[in-house]
C-alpha cells in the first residue's frame, strides 16, 4: 500500500515540475518582457519557454498588412543573446537580430497581410562547457491600432 501511494507522489511531483516552471516562465514574461513592448499594445499571449543553449524553437504567427508590429524575445539574464529571425512563406529571411547586435526587438509594417515563422535561438556560450545553461526565453506581440 505503501509503495502505491509512494509511486502516485512521485509521478505527481513529475507531471507537476514541468507545469511549475511553465508558470514561471510565464511569470517572468509577463514581469519583464511586456514592459518593453510599450507603447505598443500587447497582443494578450504569452509565448515563453525553458530553452537549453544551442536549442532553437519556432513559432507561426500571422500579421496583418497595414498594422504597426512590435516583436520582443528576451532571455533569462543566465543566457548570452538570444538571436530572432523573422521569415516568410517563400524562405526568405526579413530580419536577423544577429546583424543588429542583437537588438531583443524589432518594429515593422507589411504591405500585405501573411504568415511568419519566428525562429528563436540560444547560443552556446562556450563550446567547453560540459553543462549548458537552461532559462526562460519569451515571445512578445504588440501592435499599434490607428
Amino acid at each position: 500500500m505503501r509503495k502505491g501511494i509512494l509511486l502516485v507522489s512521485l509521478v505527481a511531483i513529475m507531471v507537476s515540475i514541468p507545469q511549475l516552471a511553465q508558470s514561471q516562465c510565464k511569470q517572468f514574461a509577463k514581469k519583464t518582457c511586456k514592459v518593453g513592448l510599450n507603447p505598443y499594445q500587447h497582443d494578450g499571449n504569452y509565448h515563453a519557454a525553458l530553452l537549453i543553449e544551442g536549442e532553437e524553437a519556432e513559432l507561426y504567427k500571422t500579421f496583418y498588412s497595414d498594422t504597426d508590429y512590435r516583436i520582443g524575445v528576451c532571455g533569462a539574464g543566465n543566457l548570452n543573446d538570444i538571436e530572432f529571425k523573422i521569415v516568410d512563406s517563400n524562405g526568405k529571411v526579413l530580419y536577423n537580430n544577429k546583424y543588429q547586435d542583437y537588438e531583443w526587438m524589432w518594429d515593422f509594417r507589411l504591405e500585405s497581410s501573411q504568415q511568419l515563422k519566428i525562429v528563436i535561438k540560444v547560443p552556446v556560450a562556450d563550446e567547453n562547457i560540459v553543462e549548458p545553461e537552461e532559462g526562460c526565453v519569451a515571445i512578445m506581440f504588440g501592435f499599434k491600432d490607428d
